[in-house]
């Protein structure tokens, strides 16, 4: 992250929802279980569809993905960890 040791964050994040496609990074929140209030997390985009969209939780493993909101930074539900 920006300020933080004196480097800049390794990743370029897509926060604009109307352009998200396949393989965009994005920083998505966990809600509903506050051990991650406010903690954000990478993932990349997998599927994209109207009304969500399901990210990739772990770059090592493909079979872990997150059902998430479609919004500038997607909301995954605590239940889908």
């Amino acid at each position: 992250m920006q300020g933080m040791g004196g480097e800049d964050c390794p990743f370029e994040f897509n926060f604009d929802a109307a352009t998200f496609k396949v393989g965009d990074t994005v920083s998505y929140r966990i809600v509903g279980n506050p051990m991650f209030q406010d903690m954000p997390f990478v993932g990349e985009l997998l599927e994209v569809h109207d009304d969500f969209v399901v990210i990739a939780g772990d770059p090592n493993d493909a079979s872990v993905r997150y059902r998430a909101t479609r919004e500038s930074r997607p909301q995954v539900d605590a239940s889908e960890i």
